[in-house]
């Protein structure tokens, strides 16, 4: 039986239209009454998942979101915050100067200045856009060493960004969780942060085991939980190697794939 679902938003629970189907809706609502704890797991920012939340009702105190790819884990309602793992602005700074170096724009989300970049660009104003949150251009030489920094991220059009990640030094993927979210978002957070690690210490808050999980998702943000997870689940339109490692291959995103899985996995089994 399993008793948790978390939820990837970006290409698995939003279809192209940035909307949840209704058919999806409903087969939330309906784990949701047979005690099935469902949680949202995404890129984004709070601030970007609180309208879905709300639509989903899924703002109490005993609901949780995993947030900045879980980064942090809180509590909806009172935004506890019972899982942290960050960076510094020494990270940020240095980051900066390899983005620099090959190519790429960055920017990053802090606890106090919020979303910033040194050098605005289409890619920022999207990551802007879609969250609700405004910009500050700022150059990051500003922020001190050990300034808390959530997560940063490389972002340009995807031939400069994949050329970029093709010259990354190795020691990167150990200093770092290193993960390409979007085409042209590519992800850098505490070496200790990703999907798998919140939704493997959100289980053990609820006191569940991995095999009671099912983690869906579409991208490289989403492969830890997916490998983490009793039941991982690839959507349709998923990366082929987020592919090759899921247990389950259901539909796209714009056919009710997350609602398919719920139908056949949780509600059946009720």
């Amino acid at each position: 039986m399993y008793k948790l679902v978390a939820l990837d938003m970006d290409g698995t629970l939003l279809n192209s239209q940035k909307a949840i189907s209704p058919r999806t809706k409903q087969a939330i609502q309906a784990a949701r009454d047979n005690g099935v704890q469902v949680v949202l797991a995404s890129g984004r920012p709070l601030e970007g998942m609180t309208k879905y939340l709300d639509e989903l009702g899924m703002t109490g105190e005993s609901d949780y979101v995993l947030s900045y790819n879980a980064s942090l884990v809180q509590r909806v309602e009172s935004k506890t915050v019972i899982r942290k793992q960050i960076m510094t602005g020494r990270d940020a700074k240095n980051i900066a100067s390899l983005a620099n170096d090959l190519g790429s724009f960055v920017h990053a989300f802090t606890p106090e200045r919020g979303l910033i970049t040194p050098e605005n660009n289409k890619y920022t104003e999207h990551e802007s856009e879609i969250n609700g949150v405004p910009t500050t251009v700022m150059d990051f030489s500003e922020l001190t060493d050990d300034e808390e920094v959530i997560k940063v991220m490389m972002v340009a059009d995807p031939d400069v960004l994949t050329a970029a990640i093709n010259q990354l030094p190795e020691s990167l993927y150990t200093q770092y969780t290193v993960v390409q979210s979007a085409p042209f978002f590519l992800e850098l957070m505490n070496p200790n942060s990703n999907k798998g690690t919140g939704v493997a210490m959100l289980a053990e808050h609820l006191s569940l085991d991995a095999s009671e999980v099912i983690c869906m998702g579409d991208a490289g943000n989403d492969h830890h939980m997916i490998k983490y997870a009793g039941l991982g689940v690839a959507m349709g339109n998923a990366t082929d190697d987020i592919k090759a490692i899921a247990n389950h291959v259901t539909d796209t995103n714009d056919n009710d794939g997350v609602a398919k899985v719920i139908e056949e996995f949780v509600l059946n089994n009720a």
